[in-house]
């Protein structure tokens, strides 16, 4: 095949996904847009994680959070589960590797912080075992997911958001993902801030 089409094939298979998912991903996008602004609100933070590329996109996610993404605003709380390597290594060491993010949830999850678990299959070990600890923690859990949800969308209770971008391929889920992303933090800049100025 030729690399102009081959490359060609893989624009346009994202866009038509983008297309595809829009009417069922948008308005889950903006519920779960305005749970995290009242997680923020209520001055709670918000914990992500993920592996691989999805780890990436928890970090990616909390810096835009603790930084800024478009407009200029104070720093919010966020922790990007991920980062730490001396906890990441010592909790997969001494115990086991599925373990990673649930040790931490235990450690620094409270009532009414959020979990931004991020997986493209919904079968990482690691991601099922940090959601059951959030519940127990009594926090609400965001699930950007794909394919058919996996083990993690059962995990799910009444008052958690799952996002589940309808493909099988783990480019194009990410790809979704990562607007997801940039979508939350839209909506946590454009709601912030706007209540803040009426302050």
């Amino acid at each position: 095949m030729d690399l102009l089409d081959r490359v060609s094939g893989h624009f346009s298979a994202s866009i038509e996904l983008k297309i595809q998912a829009l009417p069922r991903l948008v308005p889950q996008t903006v519920k779960a847009g305005r749970l995290l602004v009242t997680c923020l609100q209520q001055k709670r933070k918000i914990l992500s994680c993920g592996n691989g590329g999805s780890a990436d996109q928890a970090q990616h996610f909390a810096a835009e959070l603790i930084n800024r993404f478009e407009k200029e605003r104070p720093g919010l709380p966020a922790i990007a589960l991920t980062t730490d390597t001396s906890a990441l290594t010592s909790i997969a060491n001494d115990s086991m590797f599925e373990q990673i993010f649930a040790r931490q949830v235990q450690a620094l999850g409270q009532l009414g912080d959020v979990l931004l678990a991020l997986t493209t299959s919904g079968e990482s070990p690691n991601i099922l075992k940090a959601i059951e600890i959030a519940h127990q923690q009594r926090m609400l859990v965001l699930l950007l997911n794909g394919r058919n949800g996996g083990q993690a969308a059962q995990l799910l209770k009444e008052n958690d958001i799952e996002i589940r971008v309808p493909s099988k391929s783990t480019a194009r889920i990410q790809e979704v993902h990562l607007l997801i992303i940039h979508c939350l933090c839209d909506i946590i800049d454009e709601l912030l801030i706007a209540t803040e100025s009426k302050v």
